[in-house]
């Protein structure tokens, strides 16, 4: 009978420490699991997906292009002419700056085009009234145009203010640190989020916006090819 028992207990420390093993495993696995770290840098994003947020209606848009420090004119001036790039990234999907950011595309002297089905503005001469900021987006392809009459470099955050989206040390949009991450790279280096409003729009700069789960690259070069 003690034999038995023996055996028996025997067997049974056998089976817990297999158990006990299962879980040490597991460990390893969660340790093993992709991380942020893993995340390739390099190219160009794929353009596309929804919009991250909606452009402002047209009618609002000059009041927030002054507010931006921006204010309309009414044609563009090509002394100063430079292309940044932005890719917003949410939850692993490339989304979409929209067109017309910084246009008021409802004024008769703006012309919309259409690209095989993608839809800008543009073709401006002169405005009869003030219609264009000096910086804006013409198509949704994420190029930032900055067209003034003098070298004077604007600002991501003067770009978000004119889309009327949120952009702080805390927040891009309704999405906040304390419950989503966020992280900004300029041409393939992450900036403190604190920082990204001031972030020049220097010629062919790349910005990438990520809010919650990257993607499985972060571009660290925009797509000019139309600008």
């Amino acid at each position: 009978m003690r034999r038995t028992l023996l055996a028996t207990a025997l067997v049974l420390g056998v089976v817990m420490a297999g158990c006990g093993g299962d879980d040490d495993d597991g460990d390893a696995e969660s340790a093993d699991a992709p991380s942020d770290e893993s995340v390739e840098i390099g190219g160009v994003a794929e353009a596309g997906g929804p919009d991250a947020w909606p452009a402002p209606p047209a009618e609002e848009r000059a009041a927030l292009a002054e507010t931006a420090g921006v204010p309309f004119d009414v044609q563009e001036h090509l002394a100063h002419h430079v292309h940044a790039h932005l890719d917003v990234f949410i939850d692993g999907e490339h989304r979409t700056v929209p067109a017309g950011i910084g246009i008021d595309i409802d004024s008769p002297d703006v012309k919309d085009f259409d690209d095989n089905g993608v839809v800008g503005y543009g073709g401006i001469e002169q405005c009869a009234e003030p219609c264009i900021s000096a910086l804006h987006t013409h198509d949704p392809t994420g190029v930032l145009h900055t067209e003034s009459p003098e070298a004077s470099e604007n600002t991501l955050g003067q770009f978000f203010t004119e889309w009327d989206v949120t952009l702080d040390g805390d927040c891009v949009g309704e999405y906040c640190t304390d419950e989503t991450a966020i992280a900004v790279y300029v041409d393939g280096e992450e900036v403190p989020l604190a920082d990204a409003a001031d972030i020049a729009l220097t010629n062919a700069k790349e910005i990438a916006i990520v809010i919650g789960d990257p993607p499985s690259r972060i571009p660290d070069e925009g797509d000019f090819s139309q600008a």
